[in-house]
């Protein structure tokens, strides 16, 4: 089971830029995909963005043209660059590992702790 360990959080001005990552030890070998997701206080979880073991990502409306997910597969680390934050991306960010085979389900289905971004305008 890959078991992600996320870092990269902290409090930003609005507009500022934040880079959160999730390390997750045998995503590469096993052929996961990740997902990020995000929930803020008082509010249901939401989807933000996904990079699919081939490489194709996608992106959330609300962050589309602002973040940005990549992979560094000898690291089995996935970024997730944050630029121009506004006070409405204030949330934990959690990762998310998952397979889309049979094969990758059971090694990467998992999630992170999470990690807190605070946006003050």
């Amino acid at each position: 089971q890959v078991q992600p360990v996320e870092s990269g959080g902290g409090s930003v001005q609005s507009g500022g830029s934040l880079k959160l990552s999730c390390t997750a030890p045998g995503i590469t070998s096993n052929n996961c995909g990740v997902a990020r997701y995000r929930q803020a206080a008082g509010k249901q979880r939401q989807w933000v963005s996904a990079i699919a073991a081939e490489g194709g990502r996608t992106y959330a409306d609300a962050v589309k043209g602002r973040f940005t997910i990549s992979v560094d597969k000898a690291k089995d680390t996935v970024y997730l660059q944050m630029n121009n934050l506004k006070p409405e991306d204030t949330a934990r960010y959690i990762c998310n590992t998952n397979g889309a085979t049979l094969a990758a389900l059971k090694p990467c289905t998992n999630w992170g702790q999470g990690t807190q971004v605070t946006v003050s305008s």
